[in-house]
């Protein structure tokens, strides 16, 4: 990615390996041993410095320096300075060693580590193994892995990948037409071509190829491989993709998951950080800072403790929540980002559908049979409300009043209680009366949940705000606009208020307009706050979607920073909030709600209420793609987060069982 060295751990000047080894046997010698001493030196010298350590300390003390390390230090700290120790080829081989040998097979790390070695590093692990463990690292792959998976594996491993700047002019067309036939046009997709083409060709043909498939099919490659393939084979192909379009972008998105999916993978975290730390780290932060709310640096700090954090620290060097502007290779990623954005069709699915054979009169009486008399059938209940769609509710609400003279809604009220009640009514809403009421929720008693305003507002369309309005208006006797400004104060106030407005325009981009706009940014962003905020928000709350991709793709281009990063680091409070909720619904809708839904899961104590309004508000939307959007971000799926998430307070398991039926898949 960036010209010369982009590693943050170098050679030591003045290195002298004797001294270094004498350091070392003090650090460890009597009872404790100097901890800070030994990260210090370790993670101040380069891989080749560290081996002619080793080598010293056997010529001077007879003993072997690792075997040192093991029996002094313990936990996670112990396994980061003694795999610092190791040359790196040796290190990615007792990875895949342990991985295929271990319990299980850990998958994972065979992908991340096949799909981003270059050739050298390849054959380097291909020896190393060998020498290690008297084995051959393909035998030993292959016997532990099956199928397209175990084939593609096979493939990375000879490491025979045309090198660097090779690319075939000729065959750019040809490829991407291949790659598109193989996967769209038949039945069944060729499993074999895939793994031909982007396990052989370079990394620069492959990207033209990959920016002409886009124009073919109007959708990435990552796109048609998640809905073509599936299990291991599918991560694997995702992350040679990924790889192939930006190492350092890869390795940023496993550092994310590694930290941000159940529990610390230490590790992936490990791994990462001493295989890039001589490579390209810098890259790799700047990515990360590109695509997250922190630095990595800031999320190490927060994730790990102790002389283990303080040694990751080390390895990643500085904190970027402290610089400005993009290299410029972030920024050309970051337009490529919003140009795939821009022109990708994305098909929106849902996770619940009509009910065939529904017969409203029949669920009615079923309904009433499981609440009358003494207990209440739980399980007849859910199996009706969370199978049927939300037209079909309201033919049953109806069929309960005409047959049985009964409101339905009072009557599931009065039997169920908590949060199952409040998923079941939820379900039962019509969706403008559901998001009134979540509105109101969010506005009414102590404190404001800014949150929710914020992401019910800027993910609704304009017919569905219309619909909110006069739901809100016809259950709570004062109009949604009144009840915000009461409730709001100042630019944050005025966001919300244009928002609801419902006005937003519509339509594609206008690329004439959208170079002005951009520019306008722009220079907005050095006039002081006030003026800034005015005109973000003049842009960013009126103009359609499709037009704001392209206003922000051009943004990169006129100031060379991402107005993500802008956001964070100009604005505050609630202002950045709001401002941060419409882009990142702008970039990708399905992928802003799931990490609400992650957020709503993970504070302390989950956020229910937030919980239902999503899962309810999206399952006849979008909650599939949310669902792939949340396994790709958290390495974990949606399925199995409220299956952990949720154990805490639900006794009966009711309330997750009907979370789970509208989660649908287990991914």
């Amino acid at each position: 990615m960036g010209m010369g060295f982009r590693g943050t751990v170098t050679d030591a000047p003045d290195f002298d390996a004797s001294a270094d080894a004498e350091t070392l046997y003090n650090a460890m010698k009597g009872i404790g041993s100097d901890k800070e001493a030994i990260l210090d030196l370790v993670t101040g010298r380069s891989n080749a410095q560290r081996q002619e350590i080793v080598q010293a300390y056997k010529s001077s003390y007879g003993k072997d320096l690792i075997d040192d390390l093991k029996y002094e230090l313990t936990g996670n700290f112990e396994r980061l300075i003694v795999s610092l120790m190791r040359p790196q080829a040796y290190h990615d081989a007792k990875e895949i060693h342990d991985a295929i040998k271990g319990a299980g097979t850990d998958e994972k790390c065979l992908i991340e580590v096949l799909a981003s070695r270059n050739n050298q590093q390849i054959h380097d692990l291909v020896e190393a193994y060998t020498d290690a463990y008297g084995s051959d690292i393909e035998e030993d792959v292959t016997g532990e892995t099956s199928g397209h998976f175990k084939k593609m594996l096979v493939v990375l491993l000879q490491g025979t990948r045309d090198e660097p700047g090779v690319v075939h002019a000729d065959l750019i067309e040809e490829d991407a037409q291949v790659l598109f036939a193989a996967g769209e046009e038949q039945w069944g997709t060729e499993e074999s071509i895939f793994i031909m083409l982007l396990g052989n060709r370079s990394f620069n043909h492959l990207q033209m190829v990959f920016d002409k498939y886009q124009e073919i099919a109007e959708k990435s490659i990552e796109d048609s491989i998640k809905s073509e393939l599936s299990g291991d084979f599918e991560r694997l192909m995702l992350a040679v993709v990924q790889c192939i379009r930006s190492v350092p972008m890869y390795f940023a998105k496993r550092l994310y998951k590694s930290m941000k999916g159940l529990g610390t993978q230490d590790n992936t975290l490990i791994r990462i950080m001493i295989c890039r730390s001589e490579i390209d780290m810098l890259d790799i932060r700047e990515c990360f800072r590109m695509c997250y709310e922190k630095s990595l640096y800031n999320m190490i700090k927060e994730d790990t403790s102790g002389d283990y954090k303080r040694t990751l620290l080390a390895l990643c060097g500085g904190d970027d929540d402290l610089a400005g502007e993009f290299f410029p290779e972030a920024a050309q990623l970051a337009y490529k980002m919003w140009e795939t954005s821009a022109m990708t069709k994305v098909q929106l699915r849902p996770t619940i559908r009509p009910a065939s054979d529904f017969d409203p009169a029949d669920d009615a009486q079923n309904l009433r049979k499981a609440m009358k008399g003494f207990g209440t059938d739980e399980d007849v209940i859910i199996d009706i409300v969370a199978n049927r769609s939300n037209e079909q509710r309201q033919e049953i609400r109806q069929a309960f009043k005409s047959i049985l003279g009964r409101d339905l809604m009072k009557d599931l009220k009065s039997e169920l209680s908590k949060n199952l009640e409040r998923l079941i009514i939820g379900l039962m809403l019509t969706p403008a009366e559901f998001d009134a009421k979540m509105m109101r929720k969010a506005m009414e008693g102590a404190g404001t949940d800014e949150h929710a305003l914020i992401e019910i507002l800027v993910t609704r369309s304009n017919e569905e705000i219309h619909a909110m309005n006069a739901a809100y208006q016809d259950g709570y006797k004062k109009s949604m606009e009144e009840a915000i400004q009461s409730d709001t104060s100042g630019r944050f106030s005025q966001i919300l208020t244009s928002l609801v407005q419902g006005a937003r325009e519509q339509g594609p981009a206008d690329w004439d307009r959208a170079l002005v706009d951009a520019q306008e940014l722009a220079d907005a962003c050095n006039e002081d706050s006030d003026d800034m905020e005015i005109k973000f928000m003049s842009i960013l709350c009126t103009r359609s979607f499709p037009h704001l991709r392209r206003v922000f793709q051009e943004f990169v281009r006129c100031s060379n920073k991402d107005i993500e990063q802008i956001i964070k680091k100009e604005m505050s409070g609630d202002v950045k909030q709001a401002m941060y909720g419409i882009v990142r619904s702008v970039k990708n809708q399905p992928n802003y709600i799931a990490e609400r839904l992650y957020k709503a899961m993970k504070c302390i104590g989950t956020d229910d209420r937030a919980l239902i309004r999503i899962m309810v508000s999206r399952s006849e939307v979008d909650l599939f793609n949310i669902r792939k959007e949340f396994k790709e971000t958290h390495d974990c799926s949606l399925h199995e987060f409220i299956q952990v998430e949720t154990m805490v307070g639900d006794t009966s398991g009711d309330y997750r069982k009907t979370l789970l039926m509208l989660c649908g898949g287990q991914d």
